[in-house]
């Protein structure tokens, strides 16, 4: 369990890849780990963990996908074991957490309120709806608003990432 844990944000985000929802992400995390508790006597080196856990997450994540399939936003099952072998063949350069740490710098350049904002549809189904009851403005303002602070977050992170790989942070 604790290669589990260790990895836990990779897998996290490997399962996100290959799911639509962070609903659908959970559910799929823990139903893998109970697997990997269940099988953690085939891994015969901890070095192997990773790409052993991601099989299990990535056939977790089909049962789950099956179990949702009556959503018509689905991808197919083709695609995404397509995308599942790929992000699997993807290099562990540390992108990741190049790109968790200018989001994490950039976030912090806006207010409480917008970074709230940000953050709600990713904390809790129909929290920009509840946003908007609290603070008695229309839901489709707070998602108009929402797709502007998007869009700059992403161009700060675009904008802090290519000054990483061009020799400095700023």
């Amino acid at each position: 369990m604790r290669l589990f844990v260790r990895h836990e944000r990779e897998l996290r985000a490997y399962a996100r890849t290959l799911l639509p929802t962070w609903e659908a992400v959970e559910d799929t995390l823990q139903e893998a780990s109970v697997v990997i508790w269940k099988k953690r006597e085939q891994l015969d080196d901890e070095a192997d963990f990773l790409p052993w856990a991601r099989t299990i997450v990535r056939f977790e994540a089909l049962k789950t996908r099956r179990r949702v399939a009556r959503d018509r936003l689905m991808l197919s099952e083709e695609t995404i074991v397509m995308l599942a072998e790929q992000a699997a063949g993807l290099p562990d350069d540390g992108l990741l957490d190049r790109e968790r740490n200018a989001l994490r710098r950039c976030l912090q350049q806006f207010s409480d309120e917008h970074r709230k904002l940000l953050l709600a549809p990713y904390l809790s189904r129909g929290g920009v709806r509840e946003m908007a009851e609290r603070s008695g403005r229309t839901a489709n303002s707070l998602y108009k608003l929402l797709g502007r602070l998007r869009e700059k977050l992403s161009l700060c992170v675009e904008r802090r990432l290519t000054t990483a790989t061009d020799g400095g942070m700023s």
